[in-house]
């Protein structure tokens, strides 16, 4: 047959070559199936991507980006997924694979999964129209580009995706071009909102685990329990598939709510050969030294308390470390010797970052500051001379907000103390929560009140392991109450005092016994000081209505309300605001709730919540209440 110049030849294999072409379209190659007395990683080894594998793998650790370019059948499309889970760049989320056709995106899931020994919709599953072959299991997911499309639709940050490989971009297909301007949104989008990739702390450990000493420990600095508990899951889940050359390590978390034998564990020596990895939020930083640290990887993020001044709302966000802690970070290497930082930012970043860590006082909320300061009898607290001075529209927001609980007077520049303000300056605590225990005697609920408020007083006095949460919300049931979590706290506190502090309890029921036991102190001293002002103390015994509403007095400026749409709007600031997924009432939908404090991440989530009636928080302030609430249909 002549030779057609037209045509370019047919792509020749070699005898015994395990490829076969599938169908007509170019790209599409699989091994062939009599072939099957190849071993499968040794077919894997065959492939011409395996000798570029590690030259892959380090330049792909280090880019936001990658165009990959390879001849038709060197495996890019089954090998690179598989490359980037084996090295644990993308086990933190999930490694979507796109195609353009539906049999490409089945048959590679099928292959891919044959390759690692797994049943298809594991480890390894496809999503094409009508036909979802995948499980909570699934990492390495091949997808047609329109159904990654629709998945950004509800999921413009693509939060449940780690990498993204647009395959066979070069068909230029129209989901394909779309694809490209969602996925590079979703990546700025990701980076504006301070989302480290958590894949490179992740990366950091590895490498360094694979290239030094078994005695050189690692602390990471991350910034709170569910970051840190997600990350020392991976970890160890990665560690057991690890090639033998690369010695066992431990993973030890670090936050404050983690109970104290189980913080101790950062400083035993990690058996003979094995690494120690200390996951840990800024705790680390400066209170404690931890022996055998050689290295340091720094996120460079932290959470931290903010107070808007506008709003009057103190928000716990993640926000960026400054210069001064991120050198404090890197000191924490090499303590009794020469150490290392692996800081998960740019050089640019860091020369941007604030010098010095903005002092508490000038991101706080002032009220109980100020509330101090009149009972000190400070003349004029608005001029006072503070050492780093907060802004006027701060101390103006907390003389307002001591205004509303009734704590001060006001004649024009002039603030004085009300005799409930007195009262009120006598304990150490938040300007409301004094307010809450002052009005619990009209509400028959001074002891749950007192212990309601020592419990939001210590840090937290639960403990919630991810990898045990099934078990953990069982123990927890018998506890939860429809009325929100103050009360759920209140009947755990009970039942505390019932077994006598016990700890055997406290483990069953993951309490954190010290915590608990720190609330008890707390409430002692507070008990005390409602002795001395003369209080009627008394119980409520089974009427929880009554310090619910008692709370809806005291914390009346923290109410959120339900919008139509099933939203909800902080009644203060008529901003949207959503239930903490650890609230008892996440899948409820009360009308009115008051809470504790709001955490910024995704969302500006409401913690701590109390069901609430319209009614009280009207009697609480009714002035104020007028101005904020929507009128209610009678």
């Amino acid at each position: 047959m002549p030779h057609n110049p037209d045509h370019p030849p047919a792509k020749k294999f070699k005898p015994g070559s395990p490829f076969f072409r599938l169908d007509k379209k170019p790209g599409m190659l699989l091994p062939r199936k009599e072939n099957v007395s190849v071993p499968i990683d040794v077919q894997r080894k065959n492939l011409p991507i395996y000798q570029a594998k590690s030259q892959l793998i380090n330049q792909l650790r280090q880019l936001h980006n990658a165009v990959l370019i390879g001849e038709t059948g060197s495996g890019k499309t089954t090998q690179i997924p598989q490359y980037l889970y084996e090295a644990g760049i993308a086990r933190q989320g999930i490694v979507a694979v796109t195609q353009p056709r539906r049999v490409a995106a089945i048959s590679l899931a099928t292959r891919v999964a044959e390759e690692k020994r797994t049943q298809l919709g594991k480890l390894v599953g496809y999503t094409v129209r009508f036909e979802d072959v995948t499980s909570s299991e699934t990492k390495l997911k091949f997808m047609t580009d329109g159904m990654l499309l629709r998945e950004a639709i509800g999921d413009p940050l693509l939060l449940r995706y780690t990498v993204v490989v647009l395959d066979e971009a070069h068909e230029r297909t129209v989901h394909t071009d779309v694809l490209f301007g969602v996925v590079k949104a979703a990546q700025r989008k990701r980076r504006e909102q301070n989302k480290v990739p958590l894949k490179a702390a992740l990366v950091s450990v590895f490498q360094i685990h694979q290239e030094a000493p078994a005695s050189h420990d690692i602390l990471v600095f991350m910034t709170g329990q569910e970051e840190i508990e997600a990350l020392a899951r991976t970890c160890r889940d990665i560690a057991k598939h690890l090639p033998d050359s690369c010695g066992p390590m431990t993973v030890i978390p670090l936050y404050a709510s983690l109970p104290p034998a189980q913080q101790l564990r950062v400083f035993q020596p990690a058996p003979k050969g094995c690494r120690k990895v200390i996951l840990s939020t800024n705790i680390a930083e400066t209170s404690i030294t931890i022996s055998g640290i050689k290295y340091v990887i720094d996120t460079g993020m932290v959470k931290a308390k903010r107070f808007n001044p506008e709003s009057g709302l103190e928000v716990l966000a993640v926000q960026r470390v400054s210069k001064a802690q991120a050198w404090q970070r890197a000191g924490r290497a090499g303590r009794e010797d020469s150490g290392s930082v692996y800081r998960l930012y740019t050089e640019d970043e860091f020369d941007n970052l604030i010098p010095m860590t903005v002092p508490e006082i000038q991101r706080c909320n002032l009220a109980s500051v100020m509330l101090q300061l009149l009972a000190l009898g400070i003349p004029d607290v608005m001029n006072f001379d503070f050492m780093s001075k907060p802004s006027p529209e701060a101390m103006r927001s907390a003389v307002e907000q001591l205004d509303l609980l009734g704590a001060v007077g006001r004649k024009g520049e002039q603030v004085t103390l009300t005799p409930l303000g007195k009262k009120m300056a006598s304990f150490p605590l938040e300007p409301r929560y004094a307010k809450t225990i002052l009005l619990s005697p009209d509400f028959q609920c001074s002891e749950e009140v007192l212990t309601i408020v020592s419990l939001l007083s210590v840090d937290s006095v639960l403990y919630n392991p991810p990898a045990r949460r099934e078990e953990c919300l069982a123990a927890r049931k018998k506890f939860t109450t429809s009325e929100g979590d103050h009360l759920t706290l209140l009947n755990i506190y009970r039942a505390f005092k019932k077994v006598n502090a016990n700890k055997e309890w406290c483990r069953e029921n993951f309490v954190n016994s010290r915590n608990m036991s720190m609330v008890g102190e707390v409430r002692a001293q507070l008990r005390e000081i409602c002795l001395k002002l003369s209080m009627k103390l008394e119980s409520c015994g089974s009427d929880t209505g009554s310090v619910r509403r008692c709370l809806a007095h005291g914390l009346f400026v923290n109410a959120a309300e339900l919008q139509p749409d099933g939203s909800y709007t902080a009644l203060d600031t008529h901003q949207p605001v959503a239930i903490h997924p650890s609230s008892v009432l996440f899948q409820a939908k009360p009308a009115y709730v008051v809470f504790n404090e709001l955490l910024h991440t995704s969302k500006c989530y409401m913690r701590d919540l109390c069901l609430v009636d319209a009614d009280w928080l009207v009697e609480a302030a009714p002035e104020y209440f007028r101005r904020k609430l929507r009128p209610t249909k009678s």
